[in-house]
């Protein structure tokens, strides 16, 4: 009979292990990469965080894309391009002592607001027949 309880004891002792030590290697093994940041509202819904100066590519290629298939008027282009350079010199100004995380927050709300803005101005369609 001795002979009987101790494997048992070691087969128990093992079964109760074995499914915890495997939950804990494969939570080691199998662990879902971190979500990428988001850059504010408007980009959640894109997945990805844009760097303030790719911000600025898109936000300048946008006001052009807008000129030239006529969604845009030259003097709506005009106040954009205003608006845009004032950021820019906002950017730079901040820069100059380095960002702070308030001045980045401060940055991508303003950019946020010039993007709506384009959207809104492109989307209005004054002036124009159809």
């Amino acid at each position: 009979m001795r002979k009987l309880v101790a494997p048992a004891l070691i087969l128990a002792a093992v079964s109760v292990a074995a499914p915890s030590m495997a939950q804990s290697m494969s939570q080691s093994y199998h662990r879902p990469a971190p979500p990428p940041p988001h850059h504010g509202p408007q980009h959640a819904g894109y997945g990805a965080w844009q760097s303030i100066n790719a911000r600025q590519a898109n936000l300048d290629r946008r006001i052009d894309r807008g000129v030239r298939t006529g969604q845009l008027s030259r003097r709506e282009a005009v106040r954009l391009r205003g608006e845009f350079n004032s950021l820019l010199r906002l950017e730079a100004n901040y820069r100059r002592g380095g960002l702070t995380a308030w001045e980045r927050a401060d940055l991508d709300r303003r950019f946020d607001r010039l993007s709506a803005q384009i959207r809104y101005e492109r989307g209005d369609r004054d002036h124009r027949r159809g």
